[in-house]
């Protein structure tokens, strides 16, 4: 078993993101990217797979607080550097201190702006604010209310905050895939890819809500992990799960969707190695009265809502970007039956230049970092079928395909950021691949190389030939 990232892999990935990007600006030359995208790629891609490689083998041998210790603090600084970075690099590129295309942002910015000042004139009513969104949009700005009171309207200090947050989540993931599977080892390379994967350390240094909501999302997972596996039980224990998970529903309505059915999977199906029948029927008991209670009507609603919007939100969307100014005339023909078998590998990277699309040329080296990694997640769900070992992983592994087949089949299936909240978990399962890989087997990934190699080529021919460009 390996217990660190091996050079044969990293040094392949590295390889073909250049030769790919040598290729492309031959090919469709006149519409490759700027220097200055092509830059940032690099240095993604360039710092993941060299120092996924250098730190897996050189810290394999620590020990867990050591390891911990170095873990936290190198996650916390390139996440704060990233963030001063990004704040001068945003307002110098923009005028303001936010991404491009921020509406979003600007959004949750004037909300946390509105709250903090209700908050310090002493008018302000939980119930009330912002009550013309859905519940699923009000936990980020109340949350962002309380820290622009704390902080002064501080955007860079609610930035520090993420990558705080940011980088407690990475020791989450290590605790989370130690005990998954029951290796301090493949823990330790699931740590410092969560630390060095360049989508996770992006976010910190925007004003969106994905950074908290991937914190809770594996704080959940780590927690019902823990009450699981729990001899014995205390009412704390029990509650911090089921809280997180109702949380969540503030978040993004989906994502607490998937928590609560994540949670049943597991304490119905899991190994009985892992939970007896006792504690089994316990906790599902438990926790169906708790539920009852935390979720309201409203959050009902707006979960029968989502299930009545499935069939149409995609084709709908798909129509509308094909018919807008600037649109892709082909994305009409992208639908579920597309994007599901490429779920674990997109998106792919915006390679070209296209106009209007700095935000993701700008991410465009972590989206190829998804790509590569999910060869070891697709190899990793095969050992633990081949293995018969699915019912050990129940917990993460369902919320994993749970909301990926959710997102497969919605309008955002090719969108970078609503593949975030998940991206921890699939980085806990490629590192268990990464350790099963061995000389009979690491001759895939060659063959997956290629597979990478033709889809970004006609990826972007797609991107260019549905605007009329070739």
């Amino acid at each position: 078993m390996l217990h660190y990232f091996p050079k044969y892999f990293t040094t392949k990935a590295i390889a073909l993101y250049i030769i790919v990007l040598m290729v492309i600006s031959v090919a469709f030359g006149g519409y490759g990217m700027s220097w200055i995208w092509i830059l940032f790629g690099l240095v993604e891609v360039t710092t993941f797979f060299y120092f996924t490689n250098i730190l897996t083998k050189r810290w394999a041998e620590y020990s867990e607080r050591t390891f911990l210790r170095q873990l936290f603090i190198a996650a916390l600084v390139i996440r704060v550097v990233w963030v001063v970075f990004s704040y001068f690099f945003y307002s110098s590129m923009t005028g303001l201190p936010f991404e491009f295309e921020a509406a979003d942002s600007t959004f949750y910015h004037e909300s946390g702006l509105l709250g903090a000042a209700l908050i310090r004139n002493g008018t302000f009513n939980i119930v009330e604010f912002m009550s013309w969104v859905d519940l699923s949009d009000r936990g980020y700005p109340f949350y962002l209310s309380l820290i622009y009171y704390i902080t002064g309207d501080s955007i860079i200090g609610t930035r520090l905050i993420k990558a705080l947050i940011g980088a407690f989540t990475c020791v989450l993931v290590y605790r989370l895939a130690k005990r998954t599977f029951d290796n301090p080892a493949i823990a330790k390379i699931a740590g410092v890819l969560c630390m060095l994967m360049p989508n996770l350390i992006y976010y910190c240094g925007l004003h969106l809500k994905e950074i908290e909501m991937t914190f809770l999302i594996i704080l959940f997972l780590e927690r019902t992990d823990y009450v699981i596996r729990l001899q014995k039980y205390n009412l704390i224990n029990i509650l911090l799960p089921i809280l997180t998970a109702g949380l969540l529903f503030f978040f993004r309505t989906v994502i607490g969707v998937t928590a609560i059915f994540s949670f049943f999977t597991a304490l119905v199906f899991s190994s009985s190695r892992i939970l007896g029948w006792g504690k089994r029927i316990l906790l599902i008991v438990w926790s169906i009265a708790t539920l009852s209670y935390f979720i309201g009507g409203k959050i009902m609603t707006e979960i029968e809502t989502v299930w009545e919007n499935r069939n149409t939100n995609q084709s709908d969307s798909m129509q509308h970007r094909s018919t807008i100014e600037g649109g892709n005339k082909f994305v009409k023909n992208l639908s579920g039956s597309v994007f599901a078998p490429m779920i674990f590998v997109i998106p792919f990277p915006t390679m070209v230049d296209t106009e209007g699309q700095e935000n993701q040329k700008l991410i465009g080296g972590g989206n190829y970092v998804k790509n590569i990694m999910a060869f070891f997640v697709m190899f990793s769900l095969f050992i633990v079928i081949k293995t018969h070992k699915w019912r050990d992983f129940l917990l993460p592994g369902s919320f994993m395909i749970g909301y990926l087949i959710i997102i497969a089949l919605s309008k955002f299936a090719a969108s970078e950021r609503f593949h975030l909240p998940v991206l921890p978990i699939l980085l806990m399962f490629s590192a268990y691949g990464i350790s099963q890989v061995d000389r009979k087997t690491k001759k895939y990934y060659s063959y997956y190389i290629v597979f990478i190699f033709i889809a970004l080529i006609v990826w972007s021919w797609f991107k260019l030939a549905g605007r009329g460009f070739v």
